[in-house]
């Protein structure tokens, strides 16, 4: 009897205990549920958010590529030397900017003062001739001179004011300077983006060598390079975004103007040209560039702005928006992607709000 008391004693203490911490345990879950709330986006944080819609729209493929900011070559000036001579008073530097017949130099040249002394005497054969004319033509109305020799002198004047002519023309593509000088002139306006002449520099008529470079940089060239697998995925008239370290903020909008059709036999390549306005003079000569090429497909898909995807553990997510405190992580399966806009192959529907700012911060406290 004793051993059997104290066995149902022990028992009824270890129910108790087991009561007790069952108890505990229970009283703990419920106080952890209960302090834990739906997630609520901060007004602060609310107000500076993005919020996007989901929709149908057509895909647009991104295609890159490397190029190059180059002249228009249809808008350069190269000024090469007309005579020989000692060049003297360059007024211009590199990277100037110059107007249509402003004077960049001079040169001392000992074929200009032949010039000027051909003319001058051009000139006074002119007169001379002119002179001897008017006598034979009152002479022969005294009956003292023949008509040959009228006609004679009348020949002769006139080849004087043809020599006088061609020594003006002569010394006008030359400068037209009567002090014995060549002007150096710009022939347009624009920047100097060569120059290839020092003061004291002899040159010659013959010199293959220009003098100054001028470049009219109101409108430039991209030079891009298409490797052979891209090729037929651009096409004349595609709207492209031109890109460069110098701006990264900033995309240049233009269009194909030319594709060259050749393949570059040493790299492989097909060049691809863009025109640009270059508005205020931002895009440089040599400036590395990329050029996106914006290729429209008959193809439509759901579609969201691309700073609404998050990528994490390989995956792409997006955050459904329904109100501050209805706020939901989706995964997302992508078609592709371009600077803007990211194609949806599933996991979102259309007339749905994505965030579209900032998502990372409401992703991670979701997770959190």
């Amino acid at each position: 009897m004793f051993f059997r008391f104290i066995k149902v004693c022990t028992c009824c203490i270890i129910f108790g205990i087991g009561i007790l911490f069952s108890s505990c345990g229970s009283k703990n879950v419920a106080s952890t549920d209960d302090n834990r709330g739906a997630y609520e986006i901060p007004d602060s944080l609310l107000k500076t958010l993005t919020i996007g819609t989901v929709s149908m729209s057509k895909i647009t493929n991104s295609i890159k590529f490397n190029g190059v900011v180059d002249f228009n070559p249809d808008k350069v000036s190269n000024i090469f030397p007309l005579i020989s001579g000692n060049v003297q008073s360059i007024r211009v530097q590199l990277g100037d900017y110059v107007k249509a017949g402003q004077v960049l130099g001079s040169v001392k040249s000992s074929e200009i003062a032949n010039y000027n002394a051909a003319l001058i005497s051009a000139e006074s054969n002119v007169k001379l001739n002119a002179a001897l004319l008017a006598k034979q033509e009152e002479l022969a109305k005294s009956g003292l001179a023949s008509q040959v020799d009228v006609t004679t002198a009348k020949v002769n004047y006139e080849q004087a004011v043809a020599s006088k002519v061609a020594a003006e023309k002569i010394l006008s593509i030359n400068g037209n300077n009567l002090h014995g000088e060549y002007e150096i002139k710009s022939p347009i306006d624009g920047f100097i983006v060569q120059k290839n002449v020092t003061n004291g520099m002899a040159i010659r008529g013959d010199n293959s060598t220009n003098l100054f470079t001028i470049s009219d940089l109101k409108e430039v060239w991209v030079q891009a390079n298409v490797y052979e697998a891209n090729i037929d995925k651009v096409h004349e008239g595609d709207e492209v975004d031109v890109a460069t370290i110098t701006y990264p903020d900033k995309i240049f909008k233009g269009k194909i103007n030319k594709l060259m059709n050749v393949l570059d036999p040493t790299n492989r390549v097909m060049k691809m040209r863009v025109v640009l306005d270059n508005t205020g003079y931002l895009l440089k000569p040599q400036m590395f560039a990329t050029v996106t090429v914006n290729n429209g497909l008959d193809q439509q898909a759901i579609s969201v702005p691309v700073s609404a995807l998050i990528f994490d553990h390989s995956q792409y997510y997006a955050i459904v928006y329904k109100g501050k405190k209805d706020v939901e992580i989706r995964s997302v399966e992508i078609i592709s992607t371009n600077n803007s806009t990211a194609y949806i192959k599933s996991g979102l529907q259309p007339g749905e709000q994505v965030i579209a700012s900032q998502a990372i911060l409401i992703y991670g406290a979701l997770n959190n």
